[in-house]
């Protein structure tokens, strides 16, 4: 069924590999009919926050949540997450009434993908990019409880603003790892959690699963955004320094 009214935006039913892959906003009748194919679906074009939530389930009942607030640089891409202190009652409310009703008899994590508050996606996963920031080592332990004895023990009284910043580059070229002395350089600065490289040296760049808007190298999680900025500035500099065509 065509969409009656536009914009809307277009995403595959499922997206295994993540990153946004092949979606993009459908403008017109023309858009539609040249984007449409099998295996993809539509659904409104919701603007406002959009927060991804870490949620921890036991028999589908919330027993603890974690926020992160994306601020997007366009098609699919992101500058940065920064993963919030604070609750956020408009999605632990519908969303706990959601895990409750579909998720009953599910123990382990899920994660939710929000917009203005409405579920756009839903993964049986956690959002492996920051459990660092969560709390790091206690944060895993807790996790691994969770799977193996159905519990859920954390200490999350004291909880700390911190940032997952992004570095997306040009697609079309070859990018290479950083040297490992180089990056334990940059790890050890201040307000620095770790760093991540994102793709695979040794595969074409056709075989990663990418959004529109650029090719994803490195994430920097950070306790400072501007100590993160300053990081992704020289891994930039790596980077397109030493890229091939």
């Amino acid at each position: 069924m065509a969409p009656q009214t536009y914009p809307v935006f277009s995403k595959p039913l499922y997206n295994l590999k993540g990153m946004g892959v092949g979606s993009r906003v459908l403008r017109s009748r023309a858009d539609y009919d040249a984007a449409y194919q099998p295996g993809h679906m539509w659904m409104p074009l919701l603007e406002g926050d959009h927060v991804s939530s870490d949620v921890a389930l036991i028999d589908g009942v919330p027993q603890w949540w974690r926020h992160a607030r994306g601020c997007a640089s366009g098609d699919g891409t992101f500058d940065y997450w920064e993963i919030t202190a604070e609750h956020e009652p408009a999605v632990e409310g519908w969303g706990g009434d959601w895990c409750r009703r579909h998720l009953a008899g599910y123990t382990g994590m899920v994660n939710l993908e929000t917009i203005a508050g409405r579920i756009i996606e839903v993964h049986l996963r956690f959002a492996d990019q920051w459990p660092d920031l969560y709390g790091g080592d206690p944060w895993v332990e807790a996790l691994i409880r969770l799977y193996t004895e159905k519990t859920w023990r954390y200490d999350d009284h004291v909880r700390r603003r911190s940032y997952s910043v992004v570095l997306f580059l040009p697609h079309g070229r070859r990018y290479r790892h950083p040297p490992s002395d180089l990056l334990r350089d940059l790890e050890a600065r201040a307000d620095i959690s770790s760093l991540q490289i994102t793709f695979h040296e040794n595969l074409p760049p056709d075989r990663h699963a990418m959004p529109p808007g650029g090719f994803r190298v490195a994430i920097v999680n950070c306790w400072r955004r501007e100590a993160g900025n300053a990081v992704r500035a020289v891994l930039r500099d790596h980077f397109l320094a030493n890229a091939s065509a």
